[in-house]
């Protein structure tokens, strides 16, 4: 069998048990990298997530840790490398979404967003940063919308993906010298249980795309997968849309 172009390597995905993130996952450990994730709510869930992986010849560990908490996000790149043994790729995918006029918005919700979306995601890399050597990968999920908000109510989930594109900007000038590249991926509208592509609120985001479908949580883990891997080595400090044109 030939080997995948992430064998050897160990790999931890925040949010990895539904959605984009079981995409990313799957495919991460499709391609030969052993996977721990984590999970906020559903075990079983989660489990299932890792029995896929299993099943198709990889290797993927699950983690009950709620990223809102910073001990959390410590403790789950704490259990990876103590599972196996270092740590090469961390994704950072666990977000939250609250959409509403900012009048209208709570501030605990806002506060979440901010403690999700960005804050765990600059916890997860200083503590990888730790454990992780020369070469190793950073892939940000954050969201088109960061670039394009074409209706209302998204003002606060836009800029909390948009501090995302600016923090790997900043860290790919950092990282440089460590040969650690650190990218951003925006995806557009993707097919998920929160976002469903014959949901009440498709035709809308058809509307402004360019292409007449969602994206799929595979094809998100895929591009995931490919920065992850050798051939990504000279992209670093990049915002890459994946997003059916949403953003065209």
């Amino acid at each position: 069998m030939t080997a995948g172009p992430l064998e050897g390597k160990t790999a931890l995905v925040t949010g990895g048990s539904r959605g984009v993130g079981a995409g990313i996952v799957a495919r991460l450990a499709a391609d030969g990298a052993n996977v721990a994730f984590t999970y906020a709510n559903s075990g079983e869930q989660a489990e299932a997530v890792a029995a896929a992986a299993v099943a198709v010849g990889g290797t993927a560990q699950p983690i009950h840790a709620d990223s809102l908490h910073e001990q959390d996000i410590e403790a789950a790149v704490a259990q990876t490398v103590d599972r196996f043994g270092g740590l090469d790729i961390l994704v950072n995918n666990a977000g939250i979404g609250a959409f509403g006029p900012i009048t209208d918005l709570k501030m605990d919700e806002i506060d979440a967003m901010l403690t999700i979306n960005v804050r765990s995601a600059i916890v997860a890399i200083r503590e990888s940063l730790v454990h992780m050597g020369d070469g190793g990968r950073i892939i940000n999920i954050g969201s088109i919308n960061a670039d394009r908000t074409p209706f209302p109510g998204q003002s606060i989930y836009a800029a909390t993906k948009g501090a995302l594109a600016s923090l790997t900007r900043g860290l790919a000038r950092e990282l440089a010298p460590r040969r650690i590249t650190i990218n951003n991926v925006q995806p557009g509208p993707v097919d998920t249980d929160a976002n469903p592509a014959d949901g009440p609120n498709a035709s809308n985001l058809l509307g402004v795309m360019a292409t007449d479908r969602f994206g799929t949580s595979a094809e998100v883990g895929a591009f995931v997968s490919y920065l992850a891997g050798p051939d990504a080595a000279y992209i670093t400090g990049a915002s890459l849309d994946i997003d059916g044109g949403f953003g065209a």
